[in-house]
């Protein structure tokens, strides 16, 4: 009886515990924003220490749990989440990065270090959530609008690669900077899937820069591609499809307008029938069509303890909005990594195969520029003519403009690339903190061209060529470079910290860049038939090839030191010779120093609203050896005569003066920072100061006829630049509750000049465009004190309106209709040397971008604005349709309309057949190229994860709209324009500009 007694009790002890308490297990699993599991999770009650971690998988098992427990999840660099159990036996739980994290890591030259230490100025841009990033089909266009001091600049042309720019123009040889891709330096990011990349540091100062010496003064930009996680195998799938139009049209005469323009202002007649004369071409329409666009990304990756591995693969097609323009790009990637005890070796390597239709030119003008000026009374078509197009007789048409569409799509040019950019690296550690790495690096392209028009005639009346577009015979042309880069890097490096309060890392290395390009062309004719398409071996095959090379030896030392994260330093070291130079002044030295004091980590900021506050300042030498091959000492060139003893001989000489002393260019750069966090940054706050002097410049200067050499040039160092600004940018991020979003607001502004210039006051560069009169066709010039490559020419001060207004300005020559330019000496002549003034400048005073991306539940929208703000543009463009080119060009409608006449003698325009000074390059054509652009417009909905559980960890939908609205007041086609001079000297010069489209595309992501 007592026995059961006791039973009963215990029975009834139980029963109240399960009652009161209800303990029991809960299970599930941590993954992050995409879905992909995150091992070494941390699980916990709140208060407690009963806790668990995730496996490989992400999944967990906690026993004894109460429904009253507070579970917190947490991992590095995710956000904690906190979740009371309730009546849940199964929680999973989706973390998110965190915002800003204050212990954030960034790429730097050679290495990663902590963002609180970093004590140079870098920009960072995250990639690895393609929610906030639209589709893009160049690695580049990913960067626009999101890093201060950043310039893109794009072209509409598929497959081209944008003009990117840090801090402004500094030196006349080239602003472009380098890239590197996982420790690569290449040319640029053309060969890059843009879905293959984490994230992109920039790097601007000397802190940052002067690490790369003879490569890194104009800025270095540091791509880190997408590597394989620990956890189990993750598969992605991306796509978006859609199409682009350009819709803008230059507004120019009709049949009707043209016909009666030509006739009253010339005289012209034009012979030809009357059905002739009914057509109403709109050459505009004629070039521009809806291009579409489609891309397909895949990917593979996966890891364990020891080692790690991602396989990507992507295919891009992209129409252009100019027929028969586009560009095919497939794309292959493998990385992988494995540790073996104290040694890690991996590799990274990445192919790509591009096909490019470009755009092609016809007499050195593009096809805007033909379209602009072609009579609209002409037919695109002729199935009469040879070739089927019909263009204009210059006898009978009075103008020359060749068919634009002939020009694209009769024959065919086609551009094929491969490139190969990879690494295989090993690294043991030797000692505890102690290092040494080994790299091999190669960066290899081929591209070929194969070009082929056939013979034509545009203008054949009744069997009888005109000869103004015709061709008796078919042309063959073949085209081939070879790029082959390797790098091999060595490194010790040696980290220690001692009492936890001096941290000390040390950086030795040795690095050996060795290039070789080459070069191989050939043509020829065929005047028996167009339907072979291959070289033809007789007296019209021409043949030329050339290779050059390039060697680079860097020795580089660097120590970062941080006193307790509070007082932080760092200098570095390096010693670089190059091929380009003699060996009198082959080698030079490049340098930084760093200091910064990270207030945020003293004892009197406790308790306060800042999580950063940090003051910073870097100063250093950087270099620049970018003047071409073997300058120093000038190559032979042939094809000369000489008569000796009544003989012709073949003669031979230098193609300009040597110069052993030709050394580096070299950049000082100065900066002072500083980096402000609130809130556990919330709000965060980064404002930068610089002075970049670029000092011995690498200058051609003229040499005496008397020298002999063929160019009466020498390549030597004289000139000296100076560029200044600030930067700033503003975020701000709010992650909690269902609603979040963050935003980011950069501006920038530089002011670039030169100081002194090989001992001249002047240069002007070649930029050919203006015809007539004899007047200088150049418009860019660099002059000490001025901003470089800013437009000159003459200051016009409206029209002629009467005789007595001619006669009293005293310039001889000009009449009644004629542009008035300012006498700007007095004399009673406008000439070159004495009156052309500036009038305009092309770098922007302001440059700047804004990013917001807003979530709400699976709802995403983001969108981003940039901008040029105070920059110039000449515009070409104006100057075809104002009736310079000749007297039957088709002009523009608002010349048409307020052209002087001796009935309109108010007239805003020049008289037809105005004095060619009237067209000589002035402020007429210089406008304001400010805009703002709607870079990306991105909605997005991710499907409910418990709809699909068992099939994706990931399933999002999208649409995305790029270039939508471009908000400008200048009348050209597109304001977006280069502000590099590396390939042009037409720094803001739009001479018919292949124009951006508007994108419209539908896309889907898929992860499991």
């Amino acid at each position: 009886m007592i026995k059961l007694k006791l039973a009963i009790v215990a029975l009834f002890i139980v029963g109240t515990q399960q009652v009161f308490s209800q303990e029991n297990s809960i299970s599930g699993t941590v993954t992050d924003e995409t879905g992909l599991p995150l091992p070494g999770a941390t699980v916990v009650v709140k208060g407690t220490s009963n806790g668990a971690s995730t496996d490989f998988d992400g999944m967990y098992i906690m026993n004894n749990v109460k429904p009253s427990d507070r579970i917190i999840f947490s991992y590095v660099g995710m956000q904690t989440v906190e979740i009371v159990v309730g009546d849940q036996t199964k929680i999973d739980v989706s973390l998110d990065p965190e915002a800003a994290s204050l212990d954030e890591v960034v790429v730097v030259g050679y290495g990663t270090q902590s963002r609180v230490n970093v004590t140079g100025a870098i920009s960072t841009v995250e990639l690895t959530d393609l929610n906030e990033i639209p589709p893009v089909t160049n690695a580049e266009s990913a960067l626009q609008g999101r890093a201060a001091g950043l310039s893109i600049s794009n072209s509409g042309v598929p497959g081209s690669s944008p003009s990117v720019n840090i801090r402004g123009l500094t030196t006349i040889n080239g602003n472009q900077p380098i890239y590197v891709i996982d420790g690569v330096i290449v040319g640029n990011l053309s060969g890059l899937n843009p879905n293959d990349i984490e994230s992109v540091s920039v790097l601007k100062d000397a802190a940052t820069t002067a690490v790369y010496g003879a490569q890194g003064s104009n800025g270095v930009i540091v791509v880190t591609t997408k590597k394989g996680k620990k956890g189990r195998g993750n598969f992605n799938f991306n796509t978006y499809t859609g199409f682009q139009v350009f819709n803008k049209r230059l507004d120019v005469l009709d049949n009707i307008d043209h016909l009666n323009y030509i006739s009253q202002e010339f005289g012209i007649f034009p012979a030809r029938s009357l059905e002739e004369l009914r057509n109403n071409t709109d050459w505009q329409d004629a070039i521009f069509r809806t291009g579409f666009i489609q891309d397909y990304n895949v990917s593979y990756s996966g890891g364990g303890e020891t080692g790690s591995y991602l396989l990507s693969a992507g295919l891009q097609d992209n129409e252009g909005v100019i027929i028969n323009t586009g560009f095919k790009r497939y794309s292959f990637r493998a990385s992988g990594d494995k540790t073996v005890g104290k040694l890690k070796m991996g590799q990274t390597m990445s192919i790509a195969f591009g096909k490019q239709t470009p755009e092609r030119q016809g007499g050195g003008r593009t096809l805007i520029e033909h379209a602009l000026k072609s009579a609209p009374y002409l037919p695109v078509f002729n199935p009469n003519n040879p070739g089927g197009f019909q263009g204009p007789n210059n006898a009978l048409d009075g103008q020359d403009a060749e068919n634009a569409v002939r020009i694209q799509t009769l024959g065919s040019s086609i551009n094929t690339t491969l490139g190969i950019i990879g690494n295989i690296y090993g690294e043991y550690e030797i000692l505890n903190g102690l290092t040494f790495k080994s790299q091999v690096s190669l960066d290899y392209f081929r591209f070929d061209n194969r070009s082929f028009t056939p013979s034509f005639d545009d203008d054949n009346l009744r069997g009888v060529s005109n000869g103004t577009h015709s061709s008796t015979f078919s042309q063959i042309g073949r085209l081939t470079q070879l790029g082959r880069t390797i790098q091999f890097n060595n490194s010790l490096r040696y980290y220690t910290s001692i009492n936890d309060i001096h941290n000390i890392e040390v950086l030795g290395l040795v690095e050996k860049f060795d290039n070789k390009f080459s070069q191989f062309g050939v043509g020829s004719r065929n005047s028996v038939t167009n339907e072979v398409e291959q070289l033809v071996n007789d007296e019209t095959l021409t043949a030329g090839s050339f290779e050059v090379s390039t060697e680079r030896l860097g020795f580089l030392g660097r120590i970062n030191y941080d006193y307790d994260g509070k007082y932080l330093f760092a200098a570095s070291f390096r010693r670089d010779s190059s091929t380009r130079f003699g060996q009198n002044k082959k080698w030079g030295n490049f340098y930084s120093v760093a200091l910064g004091w990270n207030v945020a980590e003293e004892s009197f900021m406790e308790d306060t609203a800042f999580s950063t506050l940090k003051f910073r300042g870097s100063y250093g030498l950087t270099g620049l050896d970018n003047i071409g091959n073997y300058r120093f000492s000038p190559e032979l060139v042939q094809g000369f005569q000489y008569v000796f003893d009544d003989q012709i001989g073949n003669g031979t000489t230098q193609n300009g003066n040597e110069n052993l002393d030709l050394q580096w260019e070299e950049k000082t750069i100065l900066n002072v920072g500083m980096d402000v966090g609130l809130f556990n940054q919330k709000f965060t706050a980064a404002i930068e100061y610089f002075v970049n002097t670029s000092d011995r410049l690498l200058i051609d200067i003229q040499t005496p006829l008397s020298n002999g050499n063929n160019s009466n040039s020498q390549a030597v160092n004289l000139g000296k630049s100076e560029a200044k600004g600030f930067e700033v940018t503003l975020g701000y991020n709010d992650n909690q509750g269902d609603f979040k979003w963050s935003a980011n607001l950069n501006l920038s502004t530089t002011r670039a000049e030169m100081k002194s210039i090989a001992g001249q006051e002047e240069v002007f560069f070649n930029a050919p465009g203006i015809r007539g009169g004899g007047i200088d066709g150049q418009i860019s010039r660099v002059a000490v004190g001025e901003p470089l490559f800013h437009f000159y020419g003459f200051e016009s001060d409206g029209i002629y309106s009467n005789q007595a207004e001619v006669d009293a300005s005293g310039i001889a020559g000009v009449q009644p209709g004629d542009v008035r330019y300012i006498d700007q000496n007095g004399d009673g002549v406008i000439n070159d040397a004495e009156d052309r003034v500036i009038i305009g400048d092309p770098s922007p005073d302001i440059i700047a971008g804004l990013d917001i991306n807003m979530n709400y539940k699976n709802f995403d929208f983001g969108f981003l604005l940039s901008g040029f703000y105070g920059n110039d543009i000449f515009n070409t463009n104006t100057i075809d349709l104002t009736g310079v080119a000749g007297r039957g060009f088709n002009v523009g409608r608002d010349y048409f309309e307020n052209r002087w006449t001796p009935e309109n003698t108010n007239g805003t325009q020049p008289r037809a057949g105005a004095n060619p000074i009237s067209y000589a390059v002035s402020d007429r054509y210089v406008e304001d190229g400010s805009f703002t652009r709607l870079r990306s417009l991105t909605l997005g909905y991710t499907l409910p994860s418990d709809m699909f559980k068992e099939s994706f960890s990931k399933l999002r939908v999208y649409v995305s709209g790029q270039n939508l609205i471009t908000w400008t007041n200048y009348s050209g086609l597109d304001p977006e324009l280069p502000l590099t001079n590396d390939v042009t000297p037409d720094v803001g010069i739009d001479r018919g500009r292949y124009p951006q489209a508007k994108s419209f595309l539908l896309g889907l992501q898929v992860s499991f």
